[in-house]
C-alpha cells in the first residue's frame, strides 16, 4: 500500500504518540485488551461502537508499518535510478525524462486503480482490498531490491525491473483510498477531518522513521543499495500479517447497498467533477498536488546537486520532513480542527505550500551562484510540508462528508485518482524542468505559480 504515500501521494508513533489520537482511536488500554484479539473478518464493525475505534487504531498501525517501507525506498529511488540511466543514455534532458517517467509510472497506476479498488471495496468490503494491496507491496519492494542489486553492465535489465516494480507498487498502493474509506466508515461526519488526520499521522511517522531505517541499513551494508528494497518488503510483510490477524471489516453491506456500476468506470471522474459540492474540491486538490509534485520528486537530486549531501544526509532530510508532517497532523492539526473549518485549512495550506515551494526556488537559484542557504532550505521545506499537511486531510474529509455512504470508496478513489494524475504529470515536468537549466529553478517556479492560482477557487469550495 503506497500514497498517495508520503511524497508521492500525499507525505503521509510511539505508544505515547498514540495517546494524542484520543476520541478517534480510543485509549491504549482498550487497544491492548481488545485489538490484539483476532476479529471475525466476516462481521462488519457496528457504527459508533468501541470496536470502530479499535478499527481506526489497527488501520493506523497497518498503514504506518507499510509506510515505513515507503519511507525507506523513496529518498534514494531517483538517485539509484539516475545512476543506471546515466550508463544507458546520453544527455541530461533524457536522464530527467526517463527518471520522471519512472516516478510517474507509480502514479499512473494509482490514477487507473484507485477508483477501481474503492468501487470493489464498496461491494466486497475494505478488508480484502487492503490485504491485497499489502501483499502486493511485499512483492514489488522485493523486486526493487533485486533490480538495485544488478551491476552496471546490466543497467538495461535493472531499469526494466525498476519500471515493473514501480508499476506494481502503484497498483498495490492505490488501495490507500480504501484505507480512507475505513476512516469514513468509522467516524461521524463532524469528526471526519480528525479521522482523516490519522492517515496523515501514519504518513508522518512512516516518513520520519523510514528514512532513518534506510540510513541505518545502508550504514550496515554499504555499497549494497538493494538492502533498502528488501527491508521495505519485510516491513510490508509485517503490516500484512498484522492486518490479516487484527483488521475487522468496516463496510456495512447490510445497511447501505453497494454500487451496481461496473468495476472499471471511466465516467466516474466526470460524474464526481460535475457534482458541485465536491467537484471544485477535487479540482483544487489536483492542481495543488500538481504544483507540489513539481518539486517533491526532485528533492533528492536537489540535495545532491546543490548541497553535496551524501546518501545518509539525504535520508536525514527526508526524516525531518516526516517529523514535521507527524507534528502537524498528529498535534497541530487536531488542535486547530476545533476552531477551523476544512475550507480554512485548505486556504492556509495553499498559502503555506506556495511560500515553501517558492522559497525552494530561491534556494536553488542561490546555490547555482555559490550560496548554500541551509537555513532557508529547512524553512522552505517546513512551510511546504505544513501546508500540504493542512490541505490533504481537509480535502479528503470535505469530499467524504459531501458523499453518500454507499459511494465512499468510489468517490474517495476518484479523488485519489485525480491526485495520482497530478503526480503523473508532476515528476515528468519536475525532473525534466530541473535538468533543463543549471540553476534548477523552473520546477519550483512552476509549482509556486500553480498553487497561487488556486486561491480564487476557495469561494466556490465554500459555497459547495
Amino acid at each position: 500500500m503506497v500514497v498517495n504515500r508520503g511524497w508521492e501521494i500525499s507525505f503521509s508513533l510511539s505508544y505515547s504518540d498514540i495517546h494524542q489520537l484520543d476520541g478517534q482511536v480510543g485509549n491504549l488500554s482498550y487497544f491492548k485488551k481488545h485489538a490484539m484479539q483476532e476479529p471475525n473478518p466476516a462481521t462488519p464493525v457496528p457504527s459508533g461502537s468501541e470496536v470502530n475505534r479499535s478499527a481506526l487504531m489497527i488501520v493506523f498501525l497497518v498503514v504506518f508499518i507499510d509506510l515505513l517501507g515507503f519511507g525507506i525506498v523513496l529518498p534514494m529511488l531517483p538517485v539509484i535510478a539516475d545512476n543506471y540511466v546515466r550508463l544507458l543514455l546520453p544527455g541530461e534532458g533524457l536522464h530527467g525524462l526517463v527518471v520522471g517517467l519512472l516516478m510517474s509510472s507509480f502514479s499512473l497506476m494509482q490514477f487507473l486503480f484507485a477508483p477501481f479498488w474503492g468501487r470493489i471495496s464498496d461491494r466486497v468490503g475494505r478488508r480484502p482490498i487492503l490485504l491485497l494491496g499489502l501483499i502486493g507491496s511485499v512483492v514489488f519492494y522485493a523486486l526493487f531490491g533485486l533490480a538495485a542489486s544488478l551491476p552496471g553492465t546490466a543497467a538495461g535489465t535493472a531499469l526494466f525491473l525498476f519500471f515493473v516494480a514501480r508499476i506494481g507498487a502503484g497498483i498495490a498502493g492505490a488501495t490507500i483510498a480504501t484505507a480512507q474509506a475505513v476512516i469514513a466508515d468509522s467516524t461521524p461526519p463532524d469528526k471526519r477531518k480528525h479521522g482523516m488526520a490519522i492517515i496523515g499521522a501514519a504518513f508522518g511517522i512512516g516518513f520520519a522513521f523510514g528514512p532513518l531505517i534506510g540510513a541505518g541499513s545502508m550504514a550496515l551494508f554499504p555499497n549494497n543499495p538493494e538492502v533498502i528494497g528488501y527491508v521495505a518488503a519485510a516491513l510490508s510483510l509485517v503490516a500484512f500479517v498484522l492486518g490479516y490477524r487484527l483488521l475487522p471489516e468496516t463496510r456495512r453491506l447490510d445497511t447501505a447497498p453497494a454500487s451496481t456500476r461496473r468495476w472499471f468506470d471511466p465516467a466516474a471522474l466526470a460524474r464526481a467533477l460535475a457534482n458541485t459540492a465536491i467537484g471544485s474540491v477535487i479540482l483544487t486538490f489536483f492542481l495543488a498536488t500538481l504544483g507540489f509534485g513539481a518539486f517533491e520528486v526532485t528533492l533528492a537530486l536537489l540535495l545532491r546537486d546543490s548541497f553535496g549531501f551524501e546518501e545518509a544526509n539525504s535520508f536525514l532530510v527526508f526524516s525531518y520532513v516526516g517529523f514535521v508532517l507527524l507534528l502537524t497532523q498528529g498535534y497541530l492539526y487536531r488542535k486547530l480542527a476545533k476552531r477551523w473549518s476544512e475550507v480554512a485549512f485548505i486556504t492556509m495550506g495553499i498559502v503555506l505550500m506556495a511560500g515553501g515551494v517558492g522559497a525552494l526556488g530561491a534556494v536553488t537559484y542561490a546555490a547555482s551562484s555559490g550560496w548554500s542557504l541551509h537555513g532557508l532550505l529547512f524553512a522552505a521545506l517546513t512551510s511546504a510540508v505544513v501546508g500540504f499537511a493542512f490541505l490533504t486531510p481537509s480535502a479528503n474529509a470535505l469530499i467524504s462528508r459531501r458523499t453518500d455512504a454507499s459511494q465512499q470508496g468510489e468517490i474517495l478513489g476518484v479523488n485519489q485518482s485525480a491526485s495520482a494524475l497530478a503526480r503523473i504529470l508532476g515528476p515528468v515536468l519536475g525532473v525534466t524542468l530541473y535538468k533543463s537549466t543549471a540553476s534548477h529553478l523552473l520546477p519550483y517556479a512552476l509549482g509556486a505559480g500553480l498553487l497561487i492560482l488556486m486561491l480564487p477557487m476557495i469561494p466556490k469550495i465554500r459555497r459547495g
